[in-house]
């Protein structure tokens, strides 16, 4: 440990060590992993089946990272749960958990393995980035003892993390992070005491972690990137896709775009579950994406990446996102509208009932406006405009406002929300705005097949997302997804501090 009278010194001179080698682009990789998974079972496995099932995870991954870094990558984000799997109870869990110490500790588990007890899993991440010269980020259960000097501790006597970590080229561990919005499911895991701002610094900017179901909330998604300025976001998922608005890929790609971030996004991949989708996305937009819902095959994605995004000459612009709809007056017919359910959610719907038009429908304090033009529609295929504003989620609620231009399932009005991946009707143009509540609003376009529409819309100043030409594609859903994190209720299964 260093005397504190040396540790500013010290901090100074590695920050401008860094800032001397600052790079301004740098070459990302993600792995979309197929989990080999273990048995369900309510019983724990021993220590020895557990490393055998993790062993074979672990080699995946690392033939991943050795394919990453040969192609130049200097970073590799792998995802949530992809060295054991899921479906665990908390008893079962307990064999696939190591203790991860803190970052500060300074240490290289690939050259002092024991040092913190065993820590086989620990030792082969940090040998893989040793190995191969390269960042490496992982998910795994980092578990804690507690006593009953602690009135929060469980009656086993430890706490159990859903954790990821990050590996140095040197394979040191600079970061540790324990999820903090855990999905309801996720009862092997506890909540932290407290929300963790995870943050470290590279050659090519400064990165932040979070995991999966984090990214829909104020804390640590918001904190790191509005408060704590970050440039990249490492994100290990097992999303679970959901359409209309929530398949992995445009979700995050919009959430890159709305934050002014680059998001690191790796997804599980397993098909019976709807878990594909991963990407390397940015300010501008995706710079890579995979989205594979046929084949049970891991992917391997790669891309080159602004540093410092903010810095950028291309870097967009501050959005007022309720500046133009707020401006729009009442138009005739208007309230021609039907409510129609997207899952739990029941939003108000407008149909487009011909080929070009303005259209406005409002739910709560949110006003939608649509003006477009459809260049060939299917005789078969009904749109509408939606509007949602209130609480969604069942057990967990969150606050959503959302402006949408949605093909229905098919041409009875019932089925407008339901899930539906093909489109045979493109638009010569069109402008989606809202009186939105919130600057945090994402901009979604998806196209037939799940596919995204990179550098074929573009989102004004004063809130109008629209297609800068044709769509390309048919269109499945353009959509204006706005967070009032403001209004969340408190957390039903996080305990109170």
């Amino acid at each position: 440990m260093l005397p504190s009278q040396l540790l500013l010194p010290t901090a100074v001179f590695a920050l401008t060590v860094l800032q001397a080698l600052a790079s301004d682009t740098f070459i990302a990789a993600v792995y979309e992993h197929a989990v080999i998974l273990p048995d369900v079972t309510d019983e724990p496995v021993s220590p020895e089946e557990a490393l055998a099932l993790m062993k074979k995870n672990l080699d995946v991954l690392e033939g991943a990272v050795k394919e990453a870094a040969q192609q130049g990558a200097h970073i590799i984000v792998t995802p949530e749960d992809g060295i054991y799997g899921w479906h665990f109870t908390r008893e079962a869990i307990y064999p696939y958990l190591e203790d991860i110490p803190h970052p500060t500790v300074n240490w290289i588990p690939c050259i002092d393995p024991t040092r913190f007890g065993p820590a086989p899993v620990q030792e082969r991440l940090s040998c893989m980035a040793r190995n191969n010269s390269i960042y490496v980020v992982a998910n795994m259960g980092d578990k804690k003892s507690c006593n009953s000097s602690d009135p929060s501790c469980p009656s086993d006597g430890r706490y159990h993390y859903n954790t990821d970590v990050v590996f140095d080229p040197e394979g040191k561990l600079v970061a540790r992070y324990h999820k903090y919005n855990l999905f309801r499911r996720e009862t092997q895991f506890n909540y932290p005491k407290e929300p963790e701002a995870v943050t470290f610094e590279t050659p090519f900017g400064k990165f932040g972690i979070f995991t999966c179901f984090d990214i829909l909330f104020h804390e640590p998604a918001v904190v790191l990137v509005s408060e704590l300025q970050v440039d990249s976001v490492l994100f290990p998922t097992a999303w679970m896709n959901v359409l209309p608005f929530l398949t992995a890929v445009e979700f995050h790609s919009a959430w890159a775009m709305g934050m002014g971030v680059n998001l690191l996004s790796a997804n599980t991949h397993n098909i019976s579950l709807a878990m594909t989708g991963d990407g390397l996305f940015t300010p501008e937009g995706p710079a890579t994406y995979h989205y594979d819902s046929r084949t049970e095959q891991g992917h391997l994605l790669l891309a080159e990446l602004r540093a410092r995004p903010r810095l950028s000459p291309t870097y967009p612009p501050a959005v007022n996102w309720s500046s133009y709809a707020s401006s729009i007056k009442m138009f005739p017919g208007e309230n021609n509208t039907f409510s129609g359910a997207v899952r739990r959610d029941v939003f108000t719907f407008s149909e487009l009932r011909s080929k070009a038009g303005n259209y406005r429908v409002c739910q709560g304090e949110l006003c939608c406006h649509l003006v477009y033009q459809m260049s060939n529609k299917s005789q078969d295929e009904v749109y509408v405009l939606g509007a949602f504003d209130g609480l969604h989620g069942s057990v967990i609620k969150y606050h959503w406002q959302i402006c949408t231009l949605l093909k229905c399932k098919s041409p009875d009005l019932k089925t407008c929300g339901q899930p539906v991946e093909r489109a045979g009707t493109q638009f010569e143009m069109f402008s989606l705005s809202g009186t939105f509540g919130t600057r945090y609003v994402f901009p979604e376009v998806l196209y037939s097949g799940v596919q995204l529409a990179p550098g074929e819309f573009e989102v004004l100043r004063d809130g109008r997302l629209k297609s800068k030409r044709g769509t390309s594609e048919p269109l499945l859903t353009a959509t204006l997804f706005g967070r009032l994190y403001q209004k969340d209720p408190p957390h039903p299964l996080r305990p109170s501090p």
